[in-house]
């Protein structure tokens, strides 16, 4: 190795950031936090990024995925991020909220009824407002959208068809105020519980169940320790690829252009992957011996009580009514008054 390339790459491995603040042409192999397991809606995205800028910046940036949690929890990586210590994050919407609570709007019970209301939010006007707040708010920036599907309950006592069901049961949520609120609204007072601790937390029957999409459950081998699923639809499972925006900002214009284009084709990429993939996954499910009901009457008990109490609750912090009724106009639905 000549003394020149030794010094660049020493250089590259002290300070990619100032490398990059300089213009430096040097190959990149960015760090990508994810938090769910191989096979999930996590991974595709994020290999579907990968894939994206490699073909973008003609092989000279790339990004390896460090799966299951490995670089912190989800909520630290948005803290990394912020401070320009990580470089991409994919994780779930919930566990952005608490750092730009506008991004609740997404989170909000029975809000998203569809993966087709998801894509008109996310990457419509509404979505762009949001990434714009998550910038100011978090040091982040939003550049793609995974789409899971809805979070159906889990657990591993007994069939849940009605919110009678749930009183004897210990269910987890994450550390997140609008799911916590809604599960109030069901009468269960849930257990908030970090995603990296959830699997031993349902082996151990510390809890009794949790929610999540049917890939994610299938990427996490939650069916070895849950037997019973509810199909709730009260949250649609979206999950952002964030970029460091300390990152972002020291990157050229044409490598920031790279990844925004990247971010864009592995968003359509994982819309695709949910609608070829999840009936799929179900299936599997079943066959490893995971029993599926439905909410009796439609689901209309769950949907009241979470609509009427938990809504009122957060039109603040989602921006006020005229922010939310903005987001329902959007996707079709009445305003509220």
């Amino acid at each position: 190795m000549s003394f020149l390339k030794k010094v660049c790459t020493l250089t590259a491995a002290v300070s990619v950031t100032a490398l990059l603040a300089t213009g430096a042409a040097q190959a990149k192999d960015f760090k990508i936090a994810v938090g769910d397991g191989a096979g999930g809606t996590q991974e595709a995205l994020g290999k579907a990024f990968v894939a994206a800028l490699e073909e973008n910046t003609g092989g000279k940036h790339t990004a390896s995925l460090f799966l299951n949690g490995q670089l912190g929890s989800e909520q630290d990586t948005v803290n990394d991020a912020a401070i320009g210590t990580l470089d991409f994050s994919i994780l779930a919407i919930n566990n952005v909220t608490p750092f730009s609570p506008t991004v609740g709007t997404l989170t909000l019970p029975y809000m998203i009824l569809s993966l087709e209301d998801a894509e008109k939010l996310t990457q419509g006007p509404v979505g762009q407002e949001l990434i714009e707040n998550t910038i100011r708010d978090a040091g982040v920036r939003i550049i793609g959208w995974a789409y899971s599907g809805f979070r159906v309950l889990t657990n591993s006592k007994h069939p849940v068809t009605t919110v009678a069901d749930l009183s004897d049961l210990v269910i987890r949520t994450p550390k997140n105020e609008i799911m916590i609120a809604t599960y109030q609204s069901w009468g269960v007072n849930p257990t908030p519980m970090a995603w990296s601790e959830t699997f031993a937390g349902l082996q151990t029957k510390v809890v009794d169940g949790q929610d999540n999409p049917y890939i994610t459950n299938y990427a996490m081998k939650f069916d070895e320790v849950q037997t019973y699923v509810t199909n709730l639809r009260y949250l649609f499972s979206i999950e952002p690829l964030i970029v460091s925006e300390a990152v972002f900002q020291d990157m050229s214009a044409e490598d920031q252009a790279a990844v925004l284009a990247a971010g864009e084709a592995a968003t359509t990429f994982s819309a695709q992957y949910l609608r070829d993939e999840e009936s799929k996954i179900k299936v599997v499910l079943q066959e490893r011996g995971m029993e599926i009901s439905d909410p009796a009457d439609g689901e209309a008990e769950f949907i009241k009580l979470a609509t009427e109490a938990v809504w009122p609750k957060f039109y603040d912090s989602v921006g006020g009514i005229e922010k939310l009724n903005a987001a329902l106009a959007e996707i079709g639905r009445d305003p509220v008054q």
